[in-house]
């Protein structure tokens, strides 16, 4: 504190604010040079399509994919079995939930329709695909319909 003195024998007492304000902008470039660099989730390449975002209602399930053929579901690494034992404890409580399949756009096709089908047996329906919007549109991610308006099969 600084104590600037007034009239005869009586102190004004002032706090110093510039050493906060100091941290308190350190901290603040700090947090917007980490906030990118944190990601969360499975490193996958989506494939790039143009369509309409579906609206996020609660927790998403989401089924990654890697490159290497590893299934990851949300952050947890599965094989396709432990996949659907975990889906299927799921699907009893909430017959209704939705997953969302990210694969990168290297893993083969029939990888991507082994894991649909492991996720199928779980007795869960409701299945989407999590894409990349080409650059030039709105937004970064999106999840996939046919047409009909259902999810993808």
């Amino acid at each position: 504190m600084a104590f600037d003195s007034g009239q005869r024998g009586s102190f004004v007492s002032q706090i110093n604010v510039t050493p906060l304000v100091d941290v308190m902008l350190v901290l603040l470039v700090i947090f917007m040079v980490t906030a990118p660099i944190i990601q969360q989730g499975v490193q996958v390449s989506l494939p790039k399509v143009k369509a309409e975002a579906l609206p996020g209602k609660e927790q998403q399930f989401v089924v990654s994919i890697t490159r290497n053929n590893e299934i990851y579901l949300n952050d947890t690494k599965l094989d396709p079995q432990a996949l659907t034992d975990k889906l299927a404890a799921i699907s009893k409580e909430r017959p209704d939930r939705e997953v969302f399949i990210r694969a990168d756009e290297q893993v083969s096709y029939g990888e991507v329709i082994r894991t649909m089908a492991a996720i199928k047996a779980a007795g869960i329906e409701n299945v989407g695909m999590v894409t990349e919007t080409p650059a030039g549109s709105d937004s970064d991610s999106e999840a996939h319909k046919h047409p009909s308006g259902q999810p993808a099969p």
